[in-house]
């Protein structure tokens, strides 16, 4: 029953249902799809299954876009994802007829999906053309590429400063810290994030003070680069951006981008992640073997695999995951499956029964027998009395000094292995030790895993010297009586 620390904050989702039709409703794959509807036998295609240059403008009118030159761009990277994205299937020209022949294209099979599918083959469509932005948005530009087109009409890309690895884990470091500020706010309402601190999340290091002008310059590069990138995953539904404003760099010239005041930062550039691009981002995360835990992954475990899972969580999101749990499962019998999970004498067993007395408030009264079944119990007898006082429970029995101390050690170490607020932790310390005279004279006999690790830290954490000399002191009366 034991767990380890997620790598990332549990996400909230919103439903397969809403995603799916937020995902349709993405620029760039609601064009995919309408091309991939108009396109037909006599639409050509060259020999890397691009529309030809001929069709673009027709294709563009059908857009709803202008005729020219940014109509038909925006014409062919939708046509682009169509086929990336299994919404057309094109024959490779050369297998058809040689190698100045064109190519035929043909309904996918995912467009049927489209509106035929469940949900889940809207979101793996969409995936799929996220994917193909992706390696879109770290590409090297067009305009470096046409500088390197031989005569023969190759591309020498040895003489490209551009490693794609280098470029993907750029691009995959900042949608992380992107995805880990939106997680960490609760991600229900994600805030923009300014894109000089994005920039500088992966660029500044974490142990730098005032960074140096090289630094800095590095984070206004690194800014230009993101900018770039973010108009390339925006049309996708990943992300919301606003563009950094060009005419704050002509302003600026030779300055940079990395010095905005508070009324100026907009101006550099805002990124917010949507709930797509939650979805999205774990995805891939997920893909990638990263611990990407979301809120709901435990509503069909049982009672161990719960309080294990959530035992790291914030207290907003296990509450949740709790809440889900119980309206799959029902009340009846929940409380004793509880009780039985947070016993154990594990690092995570004082966390596991925190979190199953805030569960068991959720449950409600039904839990009331099962909970007094355990009034004698000397892991759970201070819990379930706690639970039935804060119930309102009459009958409730007196505990026994010892347990009262076991339960003061027990919910400490819960909040140490919890990595807690500390000024929270130093007022329970406080107000543990002050409700019991010569607490540290009797907490060093208490018979808990976590006793002498309890009085150490309370012996850091107490502002009173005294008491906290004293915690010490008793620290090292459970660690020699341990150790005897």
């Amino acid at each position: 029953m034991s767990a380890e620390r997620p790598t990332l904050p549990p996400v909230r989702l919103r439903t397969d249902a809403e995603l799916a039709r937020d995902a349709l409703a993405a620029p760039l794959l609601a064009r995919a799809v309408r091309l991939a509807r108009w396109a037909g036998p006599g639409t050509r295609v060259g020999a890397g299954g691009e529309l030809v240059e001929a069709q673009l403008p027709a294709a563009a009118e059908h857009l709803g876009l202008e005729p020219d030159e940014d109509g038909a761009a925006e014409a062919s990277e939708a046509w682009r994802l169509a086929v990336d994205a299994g919404l057309l299937d094109v024959e490779d020209p050369e297998e058809a007829a040689g190698p100045d022949a064109e190519g035929t294209v043909t309904a996918g099979e995912n467009l049927a999906l489209v509106t035929g599918g469940s949900p889940q083959d809207v979101l793996a469509i969409w995936l799929d053309g996220l994917e193909a932005v992706h390696a879109d948005a770290t590409a090297p530009a067009f305009d470096d590429l046409a500088d390197l087109v031989a005569e023969d009409g190759t591309i020498d890309f040895e003489s490209l400063d551009w490693d794609p690895e280098i470029e993907a884990e750029f691009l995959d470091g900042v949608l992380g810290n992107l995805y880990l500020l939106t997680v960490g706010e609760g991600g229900a309402d994600p805030v923009p994030v300014p894109l000089p601190a994005l920039a500088a999340s992966v660029v500044v290091p974490d142990d730098m003070g005032e960074p140096t002008d090289d630094i800095l310059e590095q984070v206004s590069e690194a800014m230009m680069r993101l900018d770039d990138q973010f108009r390339v995953l925006e049309p996708i539904g990943i992300v919301e951006y606003r563009p950094v404003d060009e005419a704050l760099l002509v302003e600026e010239g030779e300055d940079g981008a990395g010095a905005a005041d508070d009324e100026d930062v907009t101006r550099y550039g805002m990124v917010r992640l949507t709930p797509l691009g939650l979805y999205g981002l774990r995805a891939r995360m997920l893909e990638a073997g990263v611990d990407a835990p979301a809120v709901g992954d435990l509503a069909d475990k049982g009672a161990d695999a719960l309080l294990g899972g959530i035992a790291y969580y914030p207290e907003a999101a296990a509450r949740a995951e709790v809440g889900l749990w119980l309206a799959r499962r029902g009340t009846d019998g929940a409380g004793g499956e509880l009780l039985a999970a947070a016993r154990g004498t594990d690092r995570q067993a004082p966390l596991r029964r925190l979190h199953c007395q805030q569960a068991l408030a959720l449950v409600g009264a039904a839990a009331e027998p099962e909970v007094r079944a355990v009034l004698d119990d000397p892991e759970l007898g201070g819990l379930a009395r706690v639970w039935l006082a804060e119930l309102g429970a009459a009958d409730v029995p007196a505990p026994p000094e010892s347990m009262i101390f076991w339960l003061a050690v027990d919910t400490i170490a819960a909040q140490l292995e919890a990595d807690g607020d500390l000024d929270e932790l130093q007022d329970l310390v406080e107000g543990l030790a002050g409700q019991h005279s010569g607490f540290f004279d009797e907490a060093w006999r208490v018979e808990h895993p976590a006793t002498a690790e309890v009085l150490e830290a309370m012996g850091r954490l107490h502002s009173d010297k005294k008491k906290a000399k004293e915690a010490r002191k008793a620290a090292f009366k459970a660690r020699s009586r341990a150790g005897s």
